[in-house]
């Protein structure tokens, strides 16, 4: 009898999920470039956009279809008219949710999320924006007020004298309560502004000067674990957003073929609430220093050229940095661009020779790679001519207490309030005929001394967005503002309308401090004043206040009037309450009206850029 031949068995070949990305395997998209006359219709359109070539298309909120929106490119002077036309649909396009408990390795850090714990009233946001330059010099009712929010169908008019120096400014989403949601959903794009001063310098342009806008995002994932390419808003206990993937103009973990001669980068952080300290790394992911200068700071160009800090590039959210590369001696090399801060990011440095380019998922930094640089082996038809000049902005002008016109002085706590809420807490002087019993902690009072000088004491006399009106700025007037940060997390703090330089910075104890306020008789105390590096010393929109830190800056509030906002750049902590208004009025109405709203008579009191405060 003969055996029955055996049965076929069909063999089933099993793919794992995974939730890997290939890096490096797509190349850089650049955002369009939109060259205005006067007037210009900007669309918020729904868009579907590959943002890794493994991944299926993203449903996005955008401008104009693409994210980063397009590129807008003025001249100096040039006013612009925009209406920012909502076109928007819903649902809103990306899953929301929040754990309950931080845990070690951090959830947040990994993509999908519990079906059960997706917030159901964000996927029922209305498409409710208004959109905000930021670092733009306009008027008050054309700066994007966070309550002004247009729906679908609705345009907001907005008009931008641009009378300002040359510099990278950006625009995105500013609605009230929901400002990071908007924002991650795509709505940011790149706003250069052109002046004379620059063209003279010859910088690398056209396709040698690329954009690179920065940010963090986190993917859903479907039943089986595999990646679906939604947007993922995932976020633990109190902490702010920070995603896995890096994604630079809209791609993740890119790369850019560049040529061996110079370049000119200008790269905006526009995450949520993750700070970058960025590398240049080789093939064997040593740091490779000397080819880097940085040129230009959130408000403009440096007066001279500055090396790269051995600890990195730190860019807080919202800051930007005008950088060139020369790539001339690195002929068929590749680069990586690397960040090496953890997150939250407190400001501590990195050592000179610490490792970068590993992989700290503890500290919420899983993936460091950000952007591989490709440089051609091809030789160069014609040698490069760019020379880096020695003076980059001859108007640049260093700012300090004692060269400043006359000022107002204003003192500006970061706490967080009794439910643990951060806050900025603005302060004014307390007379001593006013001052509680010694030993006594009364919340919002708090002492501050400076080493050598007297003890100076403030009460919090406002701290909600919509608590009264305080600060009442005189048009055209110079202000320095001092920032104490009492609070456990970095704060990069964003004033609208005006830049600023920082004059002073340095670490206090703030041992004292117990919540509310500090002991009377046991002040916070400070004595020597860090240095500031050179690329820190330009014009600023956003500085960034480390927990313990003292930051005192200075700045015209001149180019317009009305009533402006300036907030932690943490859209979390924005959205939370981190967030306080301000109006710029002309100085006859204030003399008419009596209501300046400021501290006048401090420098009487000691002064706090000489010796006090």
């Amino acid at each position: 009898m003969t055996a029955p031949a055996p049965t076929a068995t069909a063999v089933t070949t099993v793919t794992a999920v995974t939730t890997e990305l290939t890096k490096f395997a797509d190349p850089l998209p650049v955002p369009p470039v939109l060259r205005p006359g006067t007037e210009l219709t900007v669309r918020l359109l729904p868009a579907e956009q590959r943002l890794h070539s493994e991944l299926p298309p993203t449903p996005l909120w955008t401008y104009e279809g693409s994210f980063p929106g397009p590129t807008i490119e003025v001249r100096r002077g040039q006013r612009l008219r925009v209406a920012w036309q909502n076109q928007l649909s819903t649902p809103y396009p990306a899953q929301v949710g929040r754990l309950a408990a931080i845990a070690q390795p951090p959830a947040e850090n990994s993509p999908g999320l519990d079906p059960t714990l997706v917030d159901a009233k964000a996927a029922a946001l209305p498409a409710w924006t208004v959109t905000h330059l930021h670092g733009g010099v306009t008027g008050g009712g054309h700066d994007g007020w966070t309550d002004n929010g247009v729906l679908t169908g609705e345009s907001q008019l907005a008009e931008y004298p641009n009378d300002q120096a040359a510099t990278a400014l950006w625009y995105h989403d500013h609605a009230m309560g929901i400002t990071r949601l908007n924002v991650n959903a795509g709505l940011a794009g790149l706003y250069l502004v052109r002046d004379e001063e620059e063209d003279a310098l010859g910088l690398p342009a056209d396709e040698f000067e690329v954009p690179l806008v920065l940010c963090d995002r986190n993917l859903a994932t479907d039943a089986d674990g595999a990646l679906t390419g939604q947007l993922l808003f995932k976020t633990v206990g109190p902490l702010p957003f920070a995603g896995r993937y890096t994604l630079v103009n809209g791609a993740i973990w890119p790369h850019l073929e560049v040529r061996a001669r110079w370049y000119r980068f200008r790269v905006l952080n526009a995450s949520s609430s993750r700070a970058f300290r960025l590398h240049l790394v080789d093939e064997e992911n040593q740091r490779v220093p000397g080819i880097c200068r940085q040129i230009g700071t959130d408000g403009g160009l440096l007066g001279a050229p500055a090396e790269l800090p051995a600890q990195g590039l730190t860019l807080a959210a919202a800051e930007r940095a005008d950088l060139l590369i020369d790539f001339r001696a690195l002929a068929g090399r590749r680069l990586r661009l690397v960040n090496s801060a953890p997150q939250p990011y407190d400001g501590q440095p990195i050592g000179d020779t610490d490792p970068v380019g590993v992989p700290d998922p503890a500290n919420r930094l899983p993936d460091p790679e950000v952007l591989e640089f490709r440089v051609s082996a091809t030789p160069e038809p014609e040698p490069d001519p760019f020379t880096l000049p020695p003076v980059l902005s001859p108007s640049y002008r260093r700012l300090s207490h004692d060269t400043l016109p006359e000022h107002e002085h204003r003192v500006v706590a970061l706490g967080r309030s009794t439910a643990g809420v951060f806050q900025l807490w603005e302060m004014e002087p307390v007379p001593d005929a006013e001052l509680p019993p010694a030993g006594t902690t009364v919340d919002g009072y708090v002492q501050i001394q400076q080493a050598g000088q007297p003890v100076r004491t403030y009460r919090r006399v406002a701290a909600d967005f919509d608590d009264r009106l305080d600060f009442r700025v005189r048009q055209d007037s110079w202000e320095q503002w001092t920032f104490v940060n009492l609070s456990v997390a970095l704060h990069p703090v964003h004033l609208h309308l005006i830049r600023f330089q920082e004059l002073t910075r340095a670490v206090c104890d703030v041992s004292s401090f117990q919540g509310g306020g500090t002991p009377i008789g046991s002040p916070v105390t400070w004595g020597t004043e860090t240095p500031i590096p050179p690329a820190d010393q330009g014009w600023k929109d956003v500085i960034k206040v480390s927990p313990g830190e003292l930051v005192r800056i200075a700045g015209q509030f001149t180019g317009a009037t009305g009533k402006f906002m300036y907030h932690c750049h943490i859209l979390d902590h924005e959205d939370d309450g981190m967030m306080r208004p301000f109006t710029v009025t002309p100085g006859a109405v204030l003399d008419l009206t009596g209501g300046t709203g400021g501290m006048g008579g401090m420098d009487g009191m000691g002064g706090m850029a000489t010796g006090g405060m």
